[in-house]
């Protein structure tokens, strides 16, 4: 789940080195050994044709299925300095998005390790940004520029909405957590960017889903990850959550689900996904 991250003020207190210093790709001629706690900016990275320099990654970091084999340094919230640290990195990549407790932040800062922060502006124009920024660093401006054109290629073959509806992104883990999208999320984001909107748009953020609220919102379409789906046993299990089947959604069973990282990622296959999740609404 990418939320807005209640902790950018902290990495104020990081040294951020991104663009001030000359890029390079190895240290005392062996190759630059780099963290990544992002798994968009790991996707980035894998584009450059950094994989095999890439020594930990989040557990966010799904694709390439390949980026499994590479040592987890954590979630979000639990992720430890410790963790990061005892894989000796050279550069320690992170977005704005990230959610490093403040704790974590603080360690990272002060060990001298060289830690990178990249704006990740959840639009078409803040991903093509966030590539060729990544791609001036490491020097690898013509991988990037791959990236980028995919993206432009595949959205300029996007099928447009006939009408707007509006849609509601659930969070599940089980039916114990369920949290709705508001405004601001990458869900949102997505959902203009396909043409449709929101079905909550008095909150940022997530918020607890409640059946008064999914009532007053009356979304058309329900959207959830595939692994939040599955953990409320499938469409059948969903629409028992009290307030499900009186929706739109739920009358109509248009519900749909995405692989998590690929919906909310806001990465090179930005084009793939939104013509994926706008089929899928159709």
């Amino acid at each position: 789940m990418r939320t807005t991250c209640p902790y950018r003020a902290i990495f104020a207190l990081l040294i951020i080195v991104c663009f001030a210093v000359k890029p390079t790709l190895s240290v005392a001629g062996k190759p630059l050994r780099i963290v990544s706690v992002n798994g968009t900016l790991s996707e980035i990275l894998v584009g450059l044709g950094l994989e095999s320099q890439i020594v930990g990654v989040d557990v966010t970091s799904t694709y390439p299925a390949s980026l499994d084999k590479i040592p987890k340094v954590g979630h979000n919230r639990s992720i430890s300095a410790e963790g990061i640290l005892s894989l000796n990195p050279d550069v320690i990549v992170v977005s704005d998005q990230s959610m490093l407790s403040p704790t974590v932040a603080k360690q990272l800062g002060s060990t001298g390790k060289k830690v990178l922060m990249f704006k990740q502006d959840l639009s078409h124009a803040g991903t093509v940004r966030l590539i060729r920024e990544m791609g001036a660093y490491f020097n690898a401006k013509v991988q990037a520029e791959k990236m980028v054109k995919t993206i432009q290629t595949d959205l300029a073959k996007l099928p447009k909405a006939a009408a707007s509806k509006k849609l509601l992104f659930i969070y599940a883990r089980g039916t114990g957590t369920l949290m709705v999208s508001g405004k601001n999320t990458s869900p949102d984001k997505m959902f203009s960017l396909i043409g449709h909107k929101n079905a909550v748009t008095d909150f940022t953020d997530f918020k607890p889903l409640t059946s008064e609220s999914l009532l007053a919102a009356n979304p058309d379409v329900l959207v959830l990850f595939s692994s939040g789906l599955e953990s409320v046993d499938g469409i059948e299990g969903l629409l028992k959550v009290p307030g499900i089947a009186y929706t739109n959604a739920g009358k109509n069973k248009k519900i749909v689900s995405m692989d998590g990282q690929l919906l909310t990622g806001f990465g090179p296959r930005l084009g793939k996904a939104a013509t994926e999740l706008a089929l899928k609404v159709q």
